[in-house]
């Protein structure tokens, strides 16, 4: 057995040196590895060199020995390094295992620390955030954490102070020990302006602490007290630097070099660089210096101070216009109106560059809205309510409201630009500074009552000089009672004369312009070279009614009320409309309106004893006086009093003198109607006593005579004619059917009463027939509606029936009368054989 051994480990021995190649793990752990090549190079090791170059024919017999010595070394060789890798392999298999098992612990363990470390993370953050059930806990861990950090905060702060405070100390001590300022000097070269001027500050009002005399000691010990200050009072002479003086200087000087970059940073422009140096210059007046600049070297001051002399534009029709009460106002001037059309453009241009260049934009934006409301608004405002003031008070009052209306607009239109804040509308302090400064443009003209006076004194002047010619006519022509309109005149009253008297002087006084003067004068119908003359010639037109008059009346009140619901503060309207309905009321009511009832009261009362017939020419002006009443009440209920509810006092005070106007209008209107009423009755009883006694007992032979009316009846129906036509002409609705209705009543009682006084024939009762006949027939034709009842005059027709019907026909009629029999016997009695048999047995009868 040893020797086959040492044969074999001798073989092995000369294969390895030789021809067997050596192998690994290694070598079959390799990517490249082939199982062919491999088995091929076994082979090729195991052949002998000389058979592989020897020739067929010398070749020796195959010896497989050599190939199957190496083949079963390497199947050995295999077979160990199996069992060498199956060791490995259980190796580490185990040692996976093992650390399988140690990674799941791990995780395990680090899964159960993440689930604590989240359990008191979620307890710390429901501590900080409030929330759990525990509160006491909470709090308690919610304030800790806030003291922390508040403390945190607190510490950088005092070393920030602490830092600000070193370096302080070193600056003071280079300006109070050396009299320099280097190191911020320094800091100002290196573009550090905010900085440099917050600490320049600070040293001032050390400086000003310190040393109030203005030099300072070293170490700012100016006392030198104590035996150590004495001491050194003896032994040196300390340094003195005016340290206050130096630091003013220095601040001078800061300030001026950060307004001329400022300056050079808006020429460029350079809105970053105007913003650091606004910032740096707001320790310098609160930046008042930095604004001021920037405002005052703005185009639109520049070009507006070279414009401030311009004349006011507008050509003179225009201006003529304003003052004209009756043309339609020509609106703002157009120099203001241009002027606040740039403003516009300016103010929401610029508002875009200030928000660039400021970050307390708002400030800036505050000065450059004051200044040109304050300046170019105002200045230009003021020469254009000096002009309208020397043209008259109305063209002032238009101007101003006007102005006011323009301006407005112009402060609405910023609001909702927003300016800085643009789109977004402006923010309530720049809204406020808006509404004051359009408040402050017009706070002179309504200081007081100035503005209602002004209203009240232009309506005054108007309403004097429109009805100048009507109060002198009816102040005038007092003693001539024989026509209507002299009639007018006779009750002129003191109250005109005294108006009359009072515009003339108005007009010779010098507080009026010479335009408005020459305005009044062509309101009153008046030219320039009569204002000189106390007698200014009046014709009856101008005593007339006009309701052309009355509508400017109402015309320049409604304008004038107008006005004042914009111009006025909402509180005062009640008022203001009260003291202006008080001159309409005056001026409509008394001088115009009732001056021409009571006159044409006198004039109808003259006409009732007349021998001649009536003069009814006062009807016609009450068609326009109650058009004219109708206008005033509707005007009060539709338009005044609705403005004054919200003052229920002074509502109940215009209604009652409303109202009482009315009433006395009202009051004399009926009065005027009952008199002319009154005079026409009184002549209809003046043409029946015309009546002869022979028009009722006719001659047999007079058929032409009893063909028609008598000349009585005719009289009268031709004078009731006319009456009813004029009276048609002058009154409208009820008062018409009233006095129609009344007029007809009346001439039914005077025609009745007039035939108990005549003694009638047959043929005369042919003749009263037709007189009844005619008056119904009359009435008929008139405009009573329902105020006349219905059948009214029939009666005349069955009274005129009774003269001619027969005793049988006569028994009919009075049973059929009823109560009125012995009204009707009493006409019975009239006929001529009232007292024959046939007639008497009828009214036995009865």
């Amino acid at each position: 057995m040893s020797r086959p051994s040492a044969d074999a480990a001798s073989l092995l021995s000369h294969t390895t040196s030789r021809s067997r190649p050596l192998f690994t793990l290694d070598h079959f752990s390799n990517k490249e590895f082939i199982v062919k090549d491999f088995i091929e190079t076994l082979s090729d090791s195991a052949v002998p060199a000389s058979r592989k170059s020897a020739p067929a024919a010398s070749q020796q017999a195959f010896d497989p020995k050599p190939l199957i010595r190496t083949f079963e070394h390497a199947l050995t060789r295999l077979n160990g390094l199996s069992e060498e890798l199956e060791e490995r392999e259980n190796e580490l298999s185990g040692a996976v295992r093992r650390a399988e098992a140690q990674h799941n612990q791990n995780a395990e363990t680090l899964g159960r620390k993440l689930d604590q470390a989240m359990e008191r993370f979620q307890r710390l953050d429901n501590s900080l955030n409030g929330n759990g059930n525990d509160d006491a806990t909470q709090d308690a861990g919610g304030n800790i954490a806030m003291r922390i950090g508040e403390r945190l905060e607190e510490l950088d702060r005092q070393r920030i102070r602490a830092k600000d405070a070193k370096f302080l100390i070193q600056c003071w001590q280079g300006v109070s020990g050396s009299g320099d300022l280097n190191i911020l000097e320094d800091m100002r070269k290196q573009g550090q302006g905010v900085r440099c001027a917050h600490i320049a500050r600070q040293l001032l009002k050390i400086s000003i602490r310190l040393d109030p005399d203005g030099t300072q000691h070293i170490n700012g010990n100016s006392n030198g007290r104590g035996v150590n200050g004495m001491k050194k009072r003896q032994t040196t002479v300390e340094a003195r630097h005016p340290s206050r003086e130096i630091i003013e200087r220095f601040l001078e000087n800061l300030e001026q070099d950060l307004l001329t970059k400022f300056d050079e940073y808006y020429r460029r422009p350079n809105y970053d660089g105007m913003r650091e140096c606004a910032i740096a210059l707001r320790d310098f007046n609160d930046g008042a210096s930095v604004m001021a600049t920037y405002v005052n070297q703005h185009s639109f001051f520049i070009d507006r101070n070279q414009l401030i002399t311009e004349e006011l534009s507008g050509d003179v029709e225009t201006w003529d216009r304003l003052q004209d009460p009756d043309a339609e106002p020509p609106g703002v001037e157009p120099s203001l109106q241009s002027l606040v059309d740039e403003v516009k453009i300016v103010i929401q241009e610029e508002s875009a560059t200030i928000k660039r260049a400021f970050p307390y934009h708002d400030e800036v934006l505050i000065r450059f809205i004051q200044r040109i409301f304050q300046q170019s608004i105002q200045q230009r405002l003021e020469m254009v309510l000096d002009k309208a003031s020397e043209l008259s008070s109305l063209a002032f009052l238009r101007s101003l409201q006007a102005s006011r209306t323009y301006i407005t607009q112009l402060v609405d239109d910023l609001k909702s630009h927003g300016l800085t804040e643009h789109p977004e509308p402006v923010t309530s302090q720049i809204a406020a500074i808006l509404d004051q400064q359009l408040e402050d443009l017009f706070v002179p003209y309504f200081v007081g009552s100035s503005y209602i006076e002004r209203e009240k004194k232009n309506l005054e002047e108007l309403y004097s000089s429109l009805l100048l010619k009507f109060t002198i006519y009816h102040s005038r022509r007092r003693k001539m009672p024989t026509t209507y309109f002299a009639s007018l005149a006779q009750r002129g009253k003191e109250l005109a004369a005294s108006a009359r008297d009072a515009y003339m002087d108005r007009l010779d006084g010098t507080d009026l312009p010479a335009t408005q003067k020459a305005m009044l004068l062509r309101i009153a119908g008046l030219k320039e070279d009569q204002s000189e003359k106390k007698d200014i010639e009046v014709t009856d037109e101008d005593g007339r009614l006009s309701l052309s008059t009355a509508k400017r009346m109402l015309k320049w009140l409604a304008e004038g009320v107008g006005r004042g619901l914009e111009l006025s503060p909402g509180n005062e309207t009640p008022k203001d409309v009260q003291n202006l309905l008080n001159l309409l009321l005056t001026h409509m009511g008394e001088i115009y309106l009732e001056t021409a009832l009571d006159a044409a009261s006198d004039h109808a009362s003259s006409q009732e004893t007349l021998k001649t017939p009536p003069d009814l020419t006062h009807l016609p002006s009450l068609h326009t006086l109650t058009t004219i009443l109708h206008l005033l009440q509707q005007t009060t209920t539709t338009i005044l009093l609705p403005l004054c509810t919200p003052n229920l006092t002074i509502r109940r005070e215009i209604e009652k003198s409303t109202s009482s106007t009315l009433i006395t209008l009202e009051s004399k209107l009926s009065n005027i109607i009952n008199l002319t009423l009154t005079a026409t009755l009184n002549w209809v009883s003046k043409c029946l006593l015309q009546q002869r006694k022979t028009d009722f007992r006719p001659k047999d032979e007079d058929e032409a005579y009893m063909a028609s009316e008598t000349p009585a009846c005719q009289a009268v129906t031709q004078f009731l004619q006319r009456v009813a036509g004029q009276s048609t002409a002058a009154l409208d609705g009820r008062n018409l059917h009233l006095f129609l209705a009344e007029l007809a009543r009346g001439l039914r009682t005077l025609v009745l009463d007039h035939l108990r006084k005549f003694s009638v024939s047959l043929t005369g009762g042919l003749v009263i027939s037709k007189d009844m006949a005619k008056y119904a027939e009359l009435v008929r034709g008139w405009p009573t509606g329902d105020e006349l009842e219905p059948g009214a005059m029939d009666v005349l027709v069955e009274v005129g029936h009774l003269f001619v019907i027969g005793s049988e026909a006569l028994r009919e009629r009075l049973r059929a009368a009823g109560g009125d029999v012995n009204e009707l016997k009493g006409f019975i009695m009239k006929r001529e054989d009232a007292q024959s048999v046939g007639v008497q047995a009828v009214l036995n009868a009865i």
